[in-house]
């Protein structure tokens, strides 16, 4: 089992910035991806940027250049920068952990990130 502890959201104007943590603990493997998913309401839940161990980055691409994602791995916690936020990026966002050899993915319980005036 792995459990994921995220924090960081709130609220903030357009054009502001936000940082989220997302903290794995549990049965950690080296080798895993970690990441950020999000859902605004009525739609679905949608990639937003994931990261491997290897540090290899991938972004959605309505969010390239403006968000970045890293990770400590000793600290088994990922990170999810977000700048110049807009409107549209309002959503809860959830944190997942996935071994890289296994079918198993674990979320975290989301944390509400809403970008208004």
């Amino acid at each position: 089992q792995v459990q994921l502890v995220e924090s960081g959201g709130g609220l903030v104007q357009p054009g502001g910035s936000l940082r989220l943590s997302c903290a794995a603990s549990g049965n950690i493997f080296g080798a895993n991806a970690m990441g950020w998913y999000r859902q605004a309401p009525g739609k679905q839940r949608d990639m937003v940027a994931r990261i491997v161990s290897g540090a290899n980055a991938h972004y959605t691409d309505s969010v390239k250049g403006r968000f970045a994602i890293s990770r400590d791995n000793a600290k088994n916690t990922v990170y999810l920068q977000m700048n110049t936020l807009k409107p549209e990026d309002s959503a809860v966002y959830y944190c997942y952990y996935k071994a890289v050899f296994s079918t198993q993915t674990y979320w975290g319980q989301g944390t509400q990130v809403i970008v208004a005036s």
